[in-house]
């Protein structure tokens, strides 16, 4: 094992360890490949499956394999207006295993989340049976207010870079970009229902 290696370990038994204070349910795998297979271990056939936008998602190659396993799958990408889309997310809600990534995680056990019309962090505070959280070791920070930090201006600001629409200058107007498209900021804390939320801590920098 190599001193990353070991150094992940020791942090995401630190994390799972404060996320069991708070009725949150942690794992630990060390790559892509591990984290898929434990994923998909954990979600029955026949379920209705649904998720919420996400790099980390899409890194992780799962995406794919939902679409094309014994699933009902609600993708809200899949509509063609807007309409469309909006009627899944909210059809979502109801969804057996709800499927996301957090923006950042603090050692300390608190997730945090940012989003834009909020149908993500919607899912991950009440409707979904359970939700599976998958985030590499890349988002986890030392507390709370660094965990924020990590997403108001590193996670909020790749995510502006990536779906703007016009050319960026200045770092300035960078950060102005991510506060305007991280309306709702989400911080959980505990799980109402012990064990209804999962999180899958990957070995790996996984999404932003």
């Amino acid at each position: 094992m190599t001193t990353q290696q070991s150094y992940n370990t020791l942090l995401a038994e630190k994390v799972i360890k404060e996320l069991k204070n708070r009725n949150i349910q942690g794992y630990y795998c060390e790559t892509k490949k591990e984290a898929l297979e434990t994923v998909l271990e954990m979600i029955p056939g026949n379920s209705v499956v649904s998720w919420g936008g996400s790099s980390t998602l899409k890194e992780l190659g799962i995406l794919d394999s939902l679409r094309n396993g014994a699933f009902t799958v609600l993708d809200p990408n899949s509509g063609k207006t807007g309409s469309e889309k909006d009627k899944i997310a909210h059809e979502a809600l109801n969804s057996d295993y709800f499927l996301m990534s957090a923006n950042a995680i603090a050692a300390t056990g608190e997730l945090v989340n940012m989003d834009g019309i909020g149908n993500r962090v919607a899912a991950m505070i009440y409707g979904p049976k359970n939700v599976i959280v998958i985030a590499g070791i890349n988002k986890v920070e030392p507390n709370l207010d660094s965990a924020i930090l990590h997403v108001k201006t590193k996670s909020a600001a790749l995510i502006a870079l990536r779906y703007s629409k016009t050319e960026i200058t200045t770092y300035e107007e960078l950060l102005k970009k991510a506060e305007a498209s991280g309306s709702q900021l989400v911080i959980t804390n505990m799980s109402t229902f012990k064990d209804r939320i999962r999180v899958v801590l990957v070995g790996e920098n996984l999404g932003f």
